[in-house]
Formats: C-alpha cells, structure tokens, sequence
C-alpha cells in the first residue's frame, strides 16, 4: 500500500509567513508617499531627509542580528521582526501625529523589515534538498509577490469604500505582519541546530560582499534612479508607475520559481555574471531611450527596462545560495548574510548623494553612464564566482 505523501508543515508555515509578511510590506510601501504628504504634509525635501531613518536599519543590521542570534535561533528573529513591523505599522495608524513619533514608528518598521531580509532565505535553505536551494528560495518569493498582490488589493478596496483611510490601511498591515509572525514562530526546523555565531567576518567570504556592495548599486538604480527618469523626465504619471509594479509583481509570481531553477541549473556564476551584463543593457536603456526612438516607443522601451529590472531582484537570492555553499559552517550563514545586507545599505545610503550631485551637475545621462560601468566590473567580479560541486546531490530537508 502507498503512503500519502502529506506537505513539509514547516514549509507551510514559511509559505504562509512569505504571504503575509509580503501583504504587510505591500500596504505600507505602496501608502507611505501619500501617507506622508497627505497626514502629515511633508515636502520633497523632507521626505529625502526620511530616506536616512528608513535605511539606517539595514545598515544596523548586521549588529541587530548579533545581538539576537546571541539568545535565539532565526525562526524567533524572524517572529520578533514581525512584531516590530506590527507595532511600527500600528504606530503610524494611530500614534504617529508628530514628526518624532512618525521618525520613531518607521524606523521601527522598517528595523523588523531588514532583520527579516537577514534571517529569511537562511531558513528557506534549512527546507531546501541539496540542489535545489534556488527552487526553494524562488518559490519563497514567488509568494512573496503573491502577498504583495492581495496588499495592494486590499489597499484599493478600502480606499474605494472608504477613502484614504491610512488607520485601516496600516490595521489591516499590522494584522498581517502578526499573523506572518505565528508562522514563523511555529516552524520547528532549526531547533536541534547550533545557533549562528553572534558575527562572521571572513576574506572568504569577500566576492559575497562584493556582490552585496553590488546589489546596492542595483536596487538603488530601479527604486530611486530608474523611477526618477520615467517620472522627471519623461513625465509618466503616478498611476502608471503603479500599474508597472503590479505588473512586475505579477510576473514574479510565475518567474521567482522558475528563476530559482535556473540558478540551481546554471549555477550562481552564470546567472549573477548574465544579471550584470542585463542590467548594463537597462542602464543604457535608462541613459539613451528618449535619443534613439520616438516618443510612445521610447516610453515603452523604458517601461519594459522597468519591468525588467524589478523582476530581475528576484536573482539576488543566488548570491545567498552561493554563500550556502562556500560557507563552513551553516552557523554561519545568518551572521554572514547580516553583514551582507548592512554592505548593501552603506551603498543604497552613500550613492543616491553622488549620484544626485552628478545627476545635477553633468545630467541624468551621467549617472546611468557610470552605473553601467560599475556593472560591466560587476560582470568581471561574478565571473571569479566558484562554488564547490555537491558530491550527494537531492539530500537535504524533505519538502
């Protein structure tokens, strides 16, 4: 007789809290602008002043996740992270009505979001077979886009009932970042594992920081450069913006999954080398558009470089399945990762400065000339990408 062959629960759980944890982050992000502006007045300037309290977590990063893998494992990280997302979101639906408290609750949002970030994919990799880490971590975010849908869904319903009700919106966000919380406290794997080391600093581990340093170059060009030329430049309206975000996230939800096979099947010196190359083609795409096509085709090329570049992030999660699998000890992994992420943040707090000066100073074309130059030394750094071959390929976690 054949057993029934019933699905991992932790990987339910972690499937869950990728859900909710990507609802919570969708309502917030996509409400903070207007939230800003229309509650509390704020300015162009001031909101480029916010920047600094809202990436200082990512930063920190590295010395938050010290001091929490000193006394639990990730799984309670990552539930304690959710708490902090549901008490920063609780703070701007009610508590929020000076700009102290405003600074304060989104630095607490924001603290829970980037510890998540550190201590997320290191526990996909505990439910992932050998082989098959970008599959797991792929399917995470696929779900992930899943959740970030069904936010921006419910931030639409509730404004079309009834109005721009930033308490509702921020609720219902707080109730999904604490119901990601309970998954992420009922996973069980990682319970009879040595705890990570409280820091790990390695010149092992250098081409990870590099291509940490890198991935901060890259999301500061889609999130703050990229959006800026459609927007200042060829002057796209507000809902447009919005439609190539669900757009992109849509796509996501089918090519983080299979993004994550390719990885697994190329291997991460490919795939992160091939990223580079792709994202000089989007900077220079970003630069000379409006120069070589008529008008409604440039805007088009630009909007499929947009699109493109958000569905490329979901490649960074190769450079923590590269870190899998040179690491030497899995405890180290976490700590590892942690650095990464502060790495990254250094560069998303210190570029967007320069760049501004350049941008101002030479014009916009400048800023997308220089990025493509760091990415063709991006390509060359990636191509020194080695990873040992797995000698027992399909063993692992079940699920």
């Amino acid at each position: 007789m054949l057993k029934k062959r019933f699905p991992n629960p932790d990987l339910i759980y972690l499937l869950a809290a990728s859900l909710f944890f990507g609802a919570a982050g969708g309502i917030l992000s996509s409400t903070l602008n207007n939230y800003l502006s229309n509650v509390h007045g704020i300015d162009a300037s001031t909101r480029g002043w916010l920047e600094f309290p809202r990436e200082l977590p990512g930063f920190l990063v590295m010395f938050s996740a010290a001091a929490l893998l000193g006394v639990m494992r990730e799984t309670r990280m990552a539930s304690v992270a959710m708490l902090l997302t549901c008490t920063g979101a609780l703070g701007l639906a009610f508590m929020a009505k000076e700009t102290a408290t405003l600074v304060l609750f989104i630095f607490i949002w924001s603290m829970g979001d980037h510890i998540i970030f550190a201590v997320e994919s290191p526990i996909g990799l505990k439910l992932a077979r050998e082989g098959s880490e970008g599959r797991r971590l792929g399917q995470l975010g696929g779900m992930g886009n899943v959740g970030l849908i069904l936010g921006l869904g419910v931030v639409y319903l509730l404004a079309k009932l009834f109005g721009d009700r930033y308490d509702l919106f921020y609720l219902v966000s707080a109730i999904c970042a604490l119901l990601a919380g309970f998954c992420y406290f009922k996973l069980k794997v990682g319970r009879d594992s040595e705890r990570s080391r409280k820091m790990v600093f390695k010149r092992k581990y250098g081409l990870f920081y590099a291509i940490s340093a890198l991935f901060g170059v890259r999301k500061q060009i889609f999130m703050v450069f990229g959006g800026w030329v459609l927007v200042s430049i060829h002057k796209v309206p507000v809902e447009t913006i919005a439609l190539l975000y669900m757009i992109a996230a849509g796509l996501g939800i089918l090519l983080r999954p299979l993004l994550g096979d390719v990885i697994d099947w190329l291997g991460e010196r490919t795939v992160l080398a091939t990223d580079e190359l792709l994202l000089l083609v989007i900077c220079l795409t970003y630069a000379f558009a409006g120069d070589l096509f008529a008008k409604p085709w440039a805007l088009r090329v630009l909007y499929s470089a947009y699109v493109l570049d958000s569905v490329l992030f979901a490649l960074r999660i190769a450079r923590v399945t590269y870190l899998k699998k040179i690491a030497d000890h899995p405890s180290e992994i976490t700590p590892t990762v942690s650095l990464g992420v502060t790495i990254d943040h250094s560069v998303a707090m210190t570029l967007p400065i320069l760049s501004g000066f350049v941008w101002e100073r030479f014009g916009f074309r400048w800023v997308f000339v220089i990025a493509g130059a760091v990415a063709v030394a991006g390509f060359f750094v990636c191509l020194r990408i080695r990873t040992p071959v797995a000698t027992n390929p399909g063993t692992g976690y079940p699920g």
